[in-house]
Order: structure tokens, then C-alpha cells, then sequence
């Protein structure tokens, strides 16, 4: 269908938006505005290399926006564009110009941002989803190669909008996709390898620095671990040796409990205030918790200053 066909008033059919090898539409931006104002979903359009900048596709007055979800918007220039709450979910945003554009509360869940501009881009409450088109299509693929790239380009993505969060001061969100970006980095190293384990260790342990209450959780884990087997190796109070005992009475045992659980925690904070003191082997036990509680203290306090003073 031509374009010229169609008078001033009339709405471009979806038929031709979705048509990629159609020949170029006058007036795009006014057109699409247009054909938004009709509330039907717009889906499938090809919109690449369109000019859309400064386009207005706000639904006024609504609590849900307009969709253009599954659309090709590669190399679109969608620059200082309003979007506010419009639904792209499943588009190709690939290469687009996302420059000082307006998108609070979109719908980018299963887009594709391999190098999309999002310099400037207001991105309070986007719905990102929970991976990446990329991480998604690198987990499916049974080709070593093609995930290594898969997992490289997520990487990228989730390094670019972290950086575009950082600028807005959006420091929780370019905290998660910093997080994101060393777990996509993580999986390109070769699987069991030392580089590998390491980075899973450290996600585990303090999620890249970004998860200070896993830092906290781990300290009461291993308090709580020494202290039961300081229960039953056994300590000494006074001269006397306080361990588990099947002839106490479970009154007498919960009471020695607690002063295993007292002392775990004032080794692994290296306060050690010599009252009560290991026996056997569980000197060893003491050892390592002191060392593992130095370095799980000093480890609280990078995280916790990174963490404020980002």
C-alpha cells in the first residue's frame, strides 16, 4: 500500500508499520504519535533507523501505557523522546539513541540493548527483568563459542546501563547490574577453573561487594558453627572444663551452650578476654575462627564504605 495513498487524517494500517520493506513513511514520528492515540497495541512495527526524536508517546491519565512491544528500533534516534510507561518488552533496541529520552517505569523486559545510547536516559523503575535477552539466549545455546559471546555482550550491556544508573545517581540499581556484569564476566572463564570458582566464592560471599547482609549472615553462620563445636570439644572456665555431657541435665547443657556461643563470638571479633579459654582441639577450632573472623570484619568494613560512599 503507498504511502501517498493515504489522506492527512487516516491511520497507517499495522500492515505497513510491520512491514520492513516498505518504502519510507512522511511525517514518521506524527504518524506513529498517531497511531499510539488509537490505544490499539502497536506490535511488530519496523521502526529502524527511523527518526523519532523528541517523539511524545505518553499515555496521559493512565495508570498503563501505550505498547510497542516486539518491534525492530535498530539505529532508531529516539533522542530526548517521552516514554514514559510504555511497554518495548521483546523490541530491539539495538544501536538506538536513547539520549536524555524519558524512561520512568518502561517495559524492557527480553529487549535487546547490545549497544544502545542510554547517555542521560531517565531510568527510575524500569522493568529490566530478570536476565538479560542475551544471558537468556547464552544459557539455552549449547555452542561453547557462541555463549562465551553471548555472555560477553551481556556483559557489556549490563556494564553500560550500570554506568548510565551511576550518572542518574541511581546507586541501588548500578549496584544489582555491577553484580550483573561480574557474574556475565564469571561465566566466560572455563567451567571448574580456578579464576571461575574464585569469582563464584566471592558473589557467594559478599555479592561482588555489593551485599553487605550476606557479609553479616555468613559472621552469624560461623559464630554459630565454632560455637557448637566448641560444645562438644570442649572448653575451660576457672580450672573447670565445660563441654556437652549426656549425665547433665539439658538445663546444665543449654547454660554451656551459650558459653561456647559467648566465647565463639569473642573470638571471632579477636576481642578474646581470657575468661574462658579452649582445650584440646579445639585451640585449633579458635585459631581459625579468629582468623577467619579478622578477615570477615575487615571485608564488612570495605563493603559497608563502598556501599555508603558510592
Amino acid at each position: 500500500m503507498a504511502n501517498q495513498s493515504l489522506t492527512e487524517n487516516q491511520v497507517i494500517p499495522d500492515d505497513v508499520w510491520q512491514d520492513p520493506k516498505r518504502s519510507p513513511i512522511d511525517n514518521i514520528k506524527q504518524q506513529l504519535e498517531k497511531r499510539a492515540q488509537t490505544d490499539l497495541p502497536m506490535s511488530g512495527f519496523s521502526l529502524v533507523k527511523a527518526d523519532l526524536h523528541d517523539i511524545n508517546l505518553v499515555k496521559k491519565n493512565s495508570k498503563q501505557g501505550y505498547s510497542l512491544s516486539h518491534s525492530d528500533l535498530y539505529r532508531a534516534n529516539l533522542e530526548n523522546a517521552h516514554l514514559f510507561k510504555l511497554d518495548l518488552s521483546g523490541s530491539s533496541l539495538m544501536k538506538a539513541n536513547l539520549q536524555n529520552a524519558n524512561l520512568h517505569y518502561c517495559n524492557l523486559r527480553g529487549c535487546n540493548l547490545l549497544g544502545t545510547i542510554l547517555k542521560g536516559a531517565k531510568l527510575e523503575h524500569v522493568q529490566w527483568g530478570n536476565e538479560l535477552l542475551q544471558e537468556q539466549l547464552a544459557k539455552k545455546s549449547t555452542n561453547p563459542q557462541q555463549r562465551k559471546v553471548l555472555f560477553q555482550e551481556a556483559e557489556e550491556i549490563y556494564r553500560n546501563i550500570r554506568q548510565a544508573a551511576e550518572n542518574q545517581g541511581l546507586f541501588e540499581t548500578a549496584g544489582d547490574f555491577f553484580q550483573k556484569e561480574m557474574v556475565m564476566r564469571r561465566h566466560q572463564f572455563k567451567r571448574f577453573s580456578f579464576k571461575r570458582i574464585l569469582s563464584k566464592i566471592v558473589d557467594l560471599f559478599c555479592g561482588y561487594g555489593e551485599k553487605p547482609l550476606r557479609v553479616i549472615s555468613f559472621s552469624i553462620i560461623t559464630i554459630f558453627l565454632f560455637a557448637t563445636l566448641y560444645f562438644f570439644a570442649g572448653l575451660s572456665f576457672s580450672g573447670d572444663s565445660l563441654a556437652f555431657s549426656s549425665q547433665s541435665s539439658l538445663a546444665d547443657n543449654i547454660t554451656t551452650y551459650f558459653s561456647a556461643l559467648y566465647f565463639s563470638v569473642v573470638t571471632f571479633t579477636t576481642l578474646g578476654y581470657g575468661d574462658l579459654a579452649p582445650i584440646g582441639i579445639a585451640r585449633a577450632f579458635a585459631a581459625l575462627e579468629a582468623f577467619v573472623g579478622s578477615f570477615t570484619l575487615a571485608l564488612f568494613v570495605v563493603v559497608f564504605v563502598k556501599k555508603m560512599t558510592r
